[in-house]
């Protein structure tokens, strides 16, 4: 089989010099291109040093167009408005693009998905990680299982991070809410300051740290008159990111053109 030309976007940040290293480092894929917005510092340089993965004889450009002639695969952990635009060239072209860009809106969602039936094969997460995506289920289960405990998500991340909650802590919240049989976006409490009165039954709150180089904490707690629960997860480098997004490039490189999630490419869905 011949090795997936892959393009990684965003190539200067910290996720896109992982995901440039998890490429040098996974069979299957060979880094094609890179891009980044004009006005990167990583502009004409070779991909592979600025990584550390060695060099690799691509230099970063900022056309995304040129980028993509020629190219099996898109790795996307960008900006939202980015991201549709990229889903718009990779749905003519067939690619499959990986998705880990966070924060989008409704309408910004939709606009992905709609690529997906347009001709990309799109796999999109909030988070690749294995463990969030087991964690996921854990969340489902036990908001189920205890129906009358408080759901409280807690995350923090890095003091760079722009979008709050973090898309995971979402997917977390929507997790806890699908045990429920919720809708969310009813449900969700995100902000909470002054005199609040007390906690509405059946809500689901979320608190957001900021901080240092933080890559991300995640909790969930379930608190109950008499005890509680707290299912969390710890991300220690980015790399398990960066290697999740490849499983599912190569997952997606076999699938027909759509809209996936990572619970599809592990196959525990429900």
């Amino acid at each position: 089989m011949t090795d997936l030309r892959t393009v990684i976007a965003g190539a200067g940040g910290r996720m896109g010099q992982a995901n440039i290293r998890a490429v040098a480092a996974t069979p299957g894929l060979v880094l094609h291109a890179a891009f980044d917005r004009p006005d990167s510092a990583a502009i004409g340089r070779d991909a592979g040093e600025m990584a550390g993965a060695g060099r690799l004889d691509v230099l970063i450009g900022e056309n995304a167009e040129a980028a993509l002639d020629g190219a099996d695969v898109l790795i996307d952990f960008t900006a939202p408005a980015v991201s549709v635009l990229l889903a718009e060239l990779a749905a003519p072209r067939g690619l499959v693009h990986v998705i880990g860009t966070t924060g989008c809106s409704a309408e910004e969602d939709w606009a992905i998905q709609k690529a997906g039936s347009a001709g990309a094969r799109i796999v999109k997460a909030g988070n690749f990680s294995l463990g969030i995506n087991v964690l996921l289920g854990l969340v489902r289960q036990a908001a189920r299982a205890l129906p009358g405990y408080d759901i409280e998500v807690l995350e923090m991340h890095h003091n760079k991070k722009v979008d709050a909650p973090s898309g995971t802590a979402l997917m977390l919240g929507q997790a806890a809410a699908d045990g429920r049989d919720i809708d969310l976006g009813q449900n969700a409490v995100r902000v909470r300051d002054g005199h609040t009165g007390p906690r509405a039954a059946g809500s689901i709150g979320f608190a957001t740290l900021r901080g240092g180089g933080v890559i991300g904490e995640h909790s969930v707690i379930l608190a109950g008159d008499t005890e509680r629960i707290v299912l969390s997860h710890s991300a220690q480098e980015r790399g398990m990111f960066a290697a999740g997004a490849m499983q599912a490039a190569l997952w997606a490189a076999s699938q027909p053109p759509g809209y996936y999630s990572m619970a599809d490419v592990l196959g525990f869905k429900e």
